[in-house]
């Protein structure tokens, strides 16, 4: 990567963003990777199954490039937020599978188009539809890497598992003992503040 080739530079921060995501399924079991941790239902599997979603659609029909992939979750008929989680019948290799073709397909669009390529997201308002592919590269690092962030709390949660990715956690150093004394020190700090 260099200075002189800013869609290489972008392509890289969406890969570091997927690695991360699916990072977080290693080791889980199929309950944990499915298990609503919030009051609205995030969970592991979901998670993924959304992104691939929305690169298949961002990278694909929005450059009238469509992937041919099936994605009944996005159907007139389909329940509200199908994409965000997975039935019992879809497997985590199914949804594993969809989002390394998703990622196919993205970064086939991604070497074949120019940044300022046009393309236009039909179910985006009429002012701002007609976008390029450096814009929508950029809605995409930013998508993956907030829904990285939603991962990582989801994780956390399950088995306490943390970090950035697994050969750099970007954490500092601690065992259970100072992680215990150190959100008892925020606990501590909370209750303080509410009282003043």
């Amino acid at each position: 990567m260099t200075a002189s080739d800013p869609k290489s530079a972008l392509h890289r921060y969406l890969q570091i963003a997927r690695d991360a995501l699916l990072w977080k399924l290693d080791g889980l079991s199929e309950y944990d990777i499915r298990r609503p941790l919030t009051p609205t239902g995030t969970n592991l599997l979901g998670l993924i199954k959304h992104v691939a979603s929305c690169e298949l659609g961002y990278f694909g029909d929005t450059f009238g490039r469509p992937s041919g992939e099936s994605l009944p979750w996005f159907a007139d008929d389909a329940e509200p937020n199908a994409d965000m989680w997975a039935t019992a019948d879809e497997s985590r290799a199914e949804i594993v599978g969809l989002y390394h073709r998703a990622w196919a397909h993205s970064d086939a669009t991604i070497e074949a188009l120019a940044l300022d390529s046009p393309g236009r997201v039909p179910h985006w308002p009429a002012d701002r539809n007609e976008v390029t592919l450096h814009r929508i590269l950029i809605h995409m690092i930013a998508e993956t890497h907030r829904h990285a962030g939603h991962a990582d709390i989801v994780r956390e949660l399950i088995d306490g598992a943390a970090g950035l990715r697994q050969d750099s956690d970007n954490l500092p150093p601690g065992d259970r003992e100072w992680w215990a004394d150190y959100r008892h020190r925020l606990e501590r700090v909370a209750r303080e503040a509410e009282g003043r």
